[in-house]
């Protein structure tokens, strides 16, 4: 038996309960689908629908948790979250990624569980914690933005989810206060010491626009982004090795303890931030040759940095390329993130004149290389990579072309 309910705009045609076959779904636009799989699952329609963007940094990486400078940008992949009040007052999520559903008590959020719920779960954890009033909830989380690429689906994600809450519940959270709140969920939920730069790209992009960002004030600029003919290319790697996260919270250890040992001679200093070369020469490289070289990487790179965005304002995109170069060239032989198939990548590229700049992007040990690339290559380009990365290591390569888009919204349904 069929059941016609005009249900989101457009006729909805089910059976036994299901709502269209995956093919019909397929051929929806993408929040449309949401909808349906959201009213299929809830038997309603969401009350809003919200997407968040992954994000590239064009250059300034581990540079954020030391107080840095970044250079980031939203990306027009995303993370989507459909949300509205659930009758029960439980909280109700689905992902359509997973195709698991899982159910808990707002009371009950507190455990964390390894798995993609953590990203949700986190944020009501801080809104509790914050003193923040929101009651049970049904959420639906999909989106195209891949995992594990180095685009940072789960600040997406985290975004996406504290926003849509923020406008169910009427939170009156400024969008500073949900960056913050979505960075200490990672930070305490997760467990991933993230600086904060994912979570504000992902929140406050602009169309057109790259982000240079102070992680230390949070006092950022727009910097028009418009290289005429060039276009930001992400080749993923579809590796993610297992010592990520461990790495990531080590480097992070290994330079403060640096900062500890300049901080004995020179009391005024905090971070990185504030550490000069000389600085690292005269306090840290006598007593330890390996902090030494993780913390010169990140002096250098907010050097390199600053001196990017002049070059993006003087239009010198050769400029920019080779600082690029660089920053892979120390993230993988001075801070020691990448690895073989990220430096196959970019070994590849590094002397090709149609791409001005490449490095790895994003905490390391396997995601994406971002690549500068004249728009007429990248067809020739990209099959060529394929069939080398392939022929070396036995791997997929996945190309996406990027374009930068405006961070976290609502859509109007």
């Amino acid at each position: 038996m069929y059941v016609f309910g005009k249900v989101l705009g457009f006729k909805i045609k089910c059976m036994d309960q299901n709502l269209l076959t995956m093919n019909d779904m397929m051929t929806l636009p993408y929040v449309q689908r949401m909808e349906v799989l959201f009213f299929k699952l809830f038997l309603a329609k969401p009350k809003l629908v919200v997407r968040s963007p992954g994000r590239v940094n064009i250059i300034g990486e581990h540079t954020d948790y030391n107080d840095g400078f970044v250079l980031p940008a939203s990306i027009n992949m995303y993370a989507y979250v459909a949300v509205d009040k659930s009758r029960d007052g439980k909280i109700h999520l689905y992902s359509s990624e997973y195709k698991q559903q899982f159910v808990t008590d707002k009371s009950n959020v507190g455990c964390k569980l390894n798995s993609w719920t953590d990203y949700v779960l986190g944020i009501v954890d801080q809104l509790k914690k914050n003193g923040h009033d929101i009651g049970g909830f049904n959420l639906l989380l999909g989106g195209n933005l891949p995992i594990g690429a180095g685009m940072s689906s789960s600040a997406a994600v985290e975004c996406a989810v504290i926003f849509a809450l923020n406008e169910l519940f009427h939170l009156k959270l400024e969008k500073i206060d949900m960056v913050k709140l979505a960075q200490k969920a990672e930070h305490h939920f997760t467990g991933v010491q993230c600086g904060i730069m994912d979570m504000f790209a992902s929140m406050f992009g602009k169309k057109g626009q790259v982000i240079k960002l102070d992680c230390r004030s949070l006092e950022y600029e727009y910097v028009p982004f418009d290289l005429k003919g060039i276009k930001i290319v992400l080749f993923n790697t579809n590796v993610k090795h297992s010592l990520a996260a461990t790495a990531y919270n080590e480097r992070r250890q290994q330079c403060e303890r640096g900062v500890a040992w300049v901080k004995e001679s020179f009391p005024e200093v905090n971070s990185l931030r504030d550490v000069s070369m000389d600085m690292l020469q005269e306090n840290v490289a006598t007593r330890d040759a390996l902090i030494y070289q993780r913390c010169k990487y990140v002096v250098d790179e907010n050097l390199r940095l600053l001196q990017a965005c002049e070059d993006l304002e003087n239009g010198d995109v050769k400029a920019l390329g080779k600082k690029m170069f660089q920053t892979h060239e120390g993230l993988s032989k001075e801070y020691e993130v990448s690895c073989k198939e990220l430096d196959f990548l970019v070994n590849s590229v590094k002397d090709n004149p149609d791409v001005l700049g490449a490095r790895m992007m994003g905490g390391g040990f396997g995601g994406c290389t971002i690549n500068l690339v004249r728009e007429e290559a990248i067809p020739v380009l990209a099959e060529r990579l394929k069939k080398e990365y392939f022929n070396a290591l036995g791997l997929t390569l996945t190309v996406y072309t990027g374009q930068i888009e405006n961070g976290t919204e609502k859509i109007i349904l």
